[in-house]
């Protein structure tokens, strides 16, 4: 089966941020996944936490991606996959928010509303990614994140993959 894959480069400025959900929201639509989808919703907040940590973290240009396929994985019925890349090799660093803290909360939400999410390196940066699979429920599991481990191996960049979702083999 085939990916359809659509690509936005995005500026430094924080203020692309805007332009990238807008950009996104419009490519969502013509996907199939209405702008009224709870899904949609979920994944304009995903992309919103991986450009805004993109380009403030790193104070580069960086380059989102959507790969909407058909079911388990990219490539079948259901699944979408935002990608964003960046100039920094420095791998992402999840920070835990207390309180009235204003940073710090990005990547738990991608953490609790994707399905799966990791890193690796690309070029002479990263990929940070997060899949969502349509159909299934965009919500924080009962159950704690669990690391799976590509390869039977500890998980050291790149091989790290991180998954909300139980039983994965």
């Amino acid at each position: 089966m085939q990916v359809l894959q659509v690509q936005l480069e995005v500026g430094p400025d924080p203020a692309e941020v805007g332009r990238a959900r807008r950009w996104a929201r419009s490519r969502l639509v013509g996907s199939g996944i209405g702008d009224d989808e709870p899904l949609a919703e979920t994944l304009i907040l995903l992309i919103s936490e991986l450009v805004t940590n993109a380009v403030v973290h790193t104070g580069c240009p960086a380059v989102l991606r959507m790969l909407f396929g058909g079911g388990g994985g990219v490539g079948e019925a259901g699944t979408v996959r935002v990608e964003v890349a960046d100039a920094s090799d420095c791998p992402p660093r999840p920070r835990h928010a207390e309180g009235d803290d204003t940073n710090g909360r990005g990547l738990e939400l991608v953490d609790g509303l994707a399905d799966r999410w990791g890193w690796q390196p690309e070029g002479a940066g990263k990929q940070i990614w997060c899949e969502v699979d349509r159909g299934a429920p965009a919500a924080v599991p009962e159950a704690p994140p669990r690391v799976v481990v590509q390869g039977g191996e500890g998980c050291e960049p790149p091989s790290c993959v991180f998954t909300n979702a139980t039983g994965l083999a």
